[in-house]
């Protein structure tokens, strides 16, 4: 099986995030737990898919079921196709440890593989229709989770967009309105932030679609645009010369039924909030098989 490499960081950085996870739901300690389940108990458990989809977080429960002392068998790596029934991990060890750290291990891998598999559906209706626009998640993530959610759209086969605020300049309706002018907006952009950086600009209409791309922006976003003021958009881009040589990004109103309409209007780029802030998460649970 072929393993997706996605927003790599260093094992034990890793640990720490998911461990901070852990501690959250732990609190002083799992009081059901301590009481029922008696000390020095080995089990065997299983993580079974309770429905089909693409699988993320594979990783995450590895590393964070290995930090505890548990050994871990998965019979799948992350971006793999799961079916209903189907048992893709088993974990080893102490009973007290498997039952504490259950409901972050499932409650993570279960976001995960539901943003995965969002993000591969729409992925996979691109390509079916010979469309090369790439699908991209937004920065609408849940609290804490950023770091998994958009690394569950890249398994899924998307685009992370924006990590954090520092990774681009993303001029919004709100950074126009307090510098005055779309001008003015580009220009101060240019002169403060490394040339390192690239220059995107949230637009409303076709006219400043162009505007935009002549005052050098990399990118343009077409904000709640319709795929008719797309076109629109494209073709000033063309008449001016600014057609492939800016990207063009569609957000707002995207929808799995209305995908494809934007995507054959010309865009490089289609963002969609739901893919994070909206996801349905895959349904998995944990069994306890065997104990000894």
């Amino acid at each position: 099986m072929q393993r997706i490499s996605a927003m790599f960081v260093p094992r034990k950085v890793l640990e720490e995030k998911l461990l901070r996870l852990l501690t959250e739901d732990i609190g002083q300690g799992d009081a059901t737990t301590y009481a029922l389940v008696p000390s020095g108990l080995e089990v065997t458990a299983e993580i079974i898919a309770k429905d089909s989809g693409v699988v993320a977080g594979v990783e995450e429960a590895t590393v964070l079921a290995e930090a505890l002392g548990l050994k871990v068998v998965a019979t799948v790596v992350d971006g793999s196709l799961v079916k209903n029934g189907q048992v893709f991990m088993r974990i080893q060890g102490d009973a007290k440890t498997i039952l504490a750290v259950e409901r972050t291990l499932l409650n993570l891998v279960s976001r995960m593989s539901g943003i995965a598999t969002a993000t591969r559906n729409l992925t996979e209706k691109l390509k079916k229709a010979k469309l090369n626009s790439k699908i991209a998640a937004t920065r609408k993530t849940a609290p804490g989770l950023l770091f998994f959610d958009k690394k569950a759209v890249v398994i899924g086969g998307g685009d992370t967009h924006r990590l954090h605020l520092d990774d681009m300049v993303l001029i919004k309706d709100n950074h126009l309105a307090l510098t005055g002018s779309l001008e003015r907006a580009v220009k101060n952009a240019k002169q403060n932030v490394s040339f390192s950086k690239k220059i995107e600009v949230e637009v409303e209409n076709p006219q400043d679609a162009l505007k935009a791309a002549e005052l050098g922006a990399d990118i343009v976003m077409l904000d709640n645009f319709s795929p008719q003021q797309i076109k629109e958009a494209v073709s000033l881009l063309k008449k001016g010369g600014f057609f492939g040589r800016v990207m063009l990004e569609a957000s707002g109103g995207i929808t799995p039924e209305n995908l494809l309409d934007f995507a054959s209007a010309g865009v490089d780029v289609i963002s969609l909030g739901e893919l994070t802030h909206s996801v349905k998460a895959l349904d998995l649970s944990l069994e306890i098989i065997k104990a000894r």
